[in-house]
């Protein structure tokens, strides 16, 4: 029997409100939709999936403390904190789980401040400016990654 891998979507502030905001940008699939779809996606690829959105920068941080040990790998989409949060990026770092960090659009082609993320550097990839098909590829790659590194 495969072995079953941990991977957890952390999505940052305004996210909730996916479906609702800026739909030119960010699309009509709502994130409750879009994780359903995920769930049914992660069991194709063996994987076990969870899901955490907040608005708050300290519990994204707390969630990422709890996962060591618990989680394989990480898919964040950290939305506004990409651009300012250092402590996010430390606790990434302090954790030491793979991650993929994911952008619904495409940061390099928007406003200048977009541009610079506090975590591409340490990420081990970036998927940005494929909608929320960007998940979809962060989990198909982050299992492929999962299965190579254990066989």
């Amino acid at each position: 029997m495969k072995k079953k891998f941990n991977i957890l979507i952390l999505n940052g502030p305004n996210l909730n409100l996916l479906g609702k905001r800026e739909k030119k940008i960010y699309g009509n699939i709502s994130l409750s939709i879009l994780v359903n779809d995920l769930i049914k996606y992660s069991k194709k690829l063996n994987i076990n999936l969870s899901h955490f959105q907040t608005n708050a920068e300290h519990i994204l941080i707390e969630k990422i403390h709890k996962a060591k040990k618990k989680i394989h790998y990480i898919i964040i989409n950290p939305a506004a904190f990409t651009h300012t949060s250092i402590a996010l990026r430390d606790s990434l770092l302090a954790v030491n789980i793979p991650f993929i960090e994911v952008h619904i659009s495409n940061i390099y082609s928007r406003e200048n401040f977009r541009s610079h993320s506090w975590f591409s550097d340490i990420s081990n990839g970036i998927i940005c400016g494929l909608g929320v098909e960007s998940y979809k590829w962060a989990l198909k790659i982050a299992a492929q990654r999962l299965l190579k590194k254990n066989n």
